[in-house]
């Protein structure tokens, strides 16, 4: 570093605590997520991005409680306000607003429809409403807006969606028997296109977004009382029992055309969330053999160095835990293994890093501070030269994957592998997100916080068929994916205070479906 890069260093630093007093000046007890950014980006250009671990743990947190997923939670109770640390990690801040902002600004305010990706802004994903959803709380509870503000958003959304026509017309509908279609048109709500599937995995997830803003938002002004009334109908008419084609397993899909889709859920992936749904509902409920038959499809194998029940992209072993929170609670198939899910997902996270320190690929870049695979965009489909000009098969948007049952790899890195991974390994997701700023790999974080991917192997010979190609550093993409965007802002906040997981902890529809599925132990056991 230079003296010029060095003298606005100590000027940002020294600045950082100017700009947030003069926030809370201007709106007591609340920050801007503009004030949040400037006063985090201060302290990231001042080099001052290794704070300890414990500055970012929920308070009361010691270290080693922090790195051992098996303690048992309190039961759920009324939340208390959320202590306000002296000085979070200012990359967690800056990438928790930035991205709560991307769901605030994409969104259509009247509607409530969050773009599948942006600036590219084709359709919605009606997944990506679920995590707009659960974004909203986090939001409201944060101070990026206010909480009339993000309940009327809330409101506004879940009352468009119950509005929109159901039917099993192959037009003109956005979804049947209580499900949505995976993606929607921006101009009336309906189904984007005749080979879009009726989605039973989008709408759990948006059925989960929705009880969590129903648990949150439960005052007595107007739109409070009515989001919880519309989250409770949205949930209700949801005909579980008529997506299992195949009983006891649900399927992943229907469309008019083809009826069912070949395939059900079994596990081990994001369906976790899916089936406890299922099994909660208060209306449509399945019968408890659903789980132990998902459950029977598991494939245990070690991988790397650490056992566990394999999925390759770790979204699969995010999504249901952005909701439930596993910790200390085991169903049937995890007392036999003497771990928690919340346990199995920090061995994928490892077993990832531990992959991309071994490289077997020899991808640029991999390394202990640069892993991460998991559904993503990418550069390009086909066989394309690398940076070294060795002929390589790359892929657009796909599911890049390590484990013992799965690899795929091109060389890609999501951020969100890692970021939606925090609260399972803090202590390696921490430096591997600092490296993405740091090093060459800058262009990936941006206005609404990292871009969905960046690949450092792909070559410049040929212009890639998305994104962009940086000289001497590598591709990146130009678009932000909700489903990616979603786990990075839930899960940071779950590591923070665990916000959303307090939120469905007292969900009885959610304890319920535990309950059925037959977990037991740690906070579930205290629940009413």
């Amino acid at each position: 570093m230079d003296a010029r890069h060095a003298a606005s260093g100590r000027a940002a630093a020294d600045s950082a605590p100017a700009v947030a007093d003069a926030a809370r000046r201007r709106s007591p007890g609340r920050l801007s997520v503009a004030a949040v950014v400037l006063a985090a980006l201060a302290l990231v250009a001042a080099g001052d991005c290794r704070l300890p671990l414990s500055a970012t743990r929920p308070a009361g947190d010691s270290a080693a409680a922090a790195e051992s997923p098996r303690r048992a939670n309190p039961a759920a109770s009324p939340r208390a306000p959320l202590p306000r640390a002296a000085r979070l990690d200012p990359l967690l801040e800056a990438l928790e607003a930035r991205t709560f902002q991307w769901f605030w600004d994409t969104a259509d305010p009247a509607t409530g429809l969050v773009p599948d990706r942006w600036p590219t802004r084709n359709f919605s994903s009606v997944a990506a409403i679920g995590f707009g959803l659960a974004s909203y709380t986090i939001g409201a509870e944060r101070g990026y807006v206010t909480r009339a503000a993000a309940a009327a958003r809330t409101r506004a959304t879940l009352e468009y969606l119950l509005n929109l026509p159901q039917g099993p017309q192959s037009t003109g509908v956005a979804g049947y028997k209580g499900f949505f279609y995976h993606f929607l048109k921006f101009s009336d709500g309906t189904r984007f296109a005749s080979d879009v599937e009726l989605s039973t995995i989008d709408t759990a997830l948006l059925v989960a977004g929705a009880l969590a803003a129903k648990e949150y938002f439960d005052g007595d002004a107007a739109d409070e009382r009515a989001i919880g009334a519309a989250a409770d109908a949205l949930y209700g008419r949801g005909e579980w029992g008529w997506a299992r084609p195949r009983p006891p397993l649900i399927s992943m899909g229907w469309t008019p055309e083809n009826g069912f889709h070949p395939l059900d859920w079994k596990g081990y992936n994001e369906g976790m969330i899916l089936y406890i749904l299922a099994l909660g509902s208060p209306t449509h409920a399945i019968a408890g053999d659903a789980w132990t038959t998902y459950t029977a499809t598991y494939d245990w194998a070690p991988f790397h160095g650490y056992e566990m029940v394999n999925f390759g992209p770790l979204f699969g072993h995010q999504y249901s835990h952005v909701f439930v929170d596993f910790r200390g609670i085991r169903d049937g198939y995890m007392q036999g293994k003497g771990i928690d899910y919340f346990e199995n997902s920090r061995r994928a996270v490892y077993s990832q890093r531990a992959y991309a320190i071994a490289n077997p690929g020899n991808f640029k870049g991999y390394g202990a501070d640069l892993w991460g695979l998991t559904a993503c965009d990418g550069p390009n489909d086909g066989a394309h030269p690398d940076v070294d000009g060795n002929v390589r098969s790359f892929m657009t948007y796909g599911a890049r994957a390590a484990a013992a049952n799965e690899l795929r790899d091109d060389g890609t890195i999501a951020p969100t592998a890692a970021a939606g991974s925090l609260p399972f390994a803090p202590e390696i997701v921490l430096p591997a997100l600092r490296s993405m700023v740091r090093r060459g790999t800058a262009g990936a974080f941006t206005r609404y916080g990292f871009v969905d991917a960046f690949n450092l192997t792909y070559g410049p010979a040929d212009p890639p068929a998305m994104g962009r190609y940086v000289a001497g550093v590598g591709w990146f993409d130009t678009d932000y994916l909700g489903i990616d965007q979603g786990p990075i802002v839930a899960m940071i906040e779950n590591h923070r205070s665990g916000l959303l997981w307090s939120l469905c902890r007292r969900d009885a529809y959610i304890v319920t479906g535990l309950r059925r599925a037959g977990f037991s132990g740690g906070w579930l056991d205290a629940a009413p």
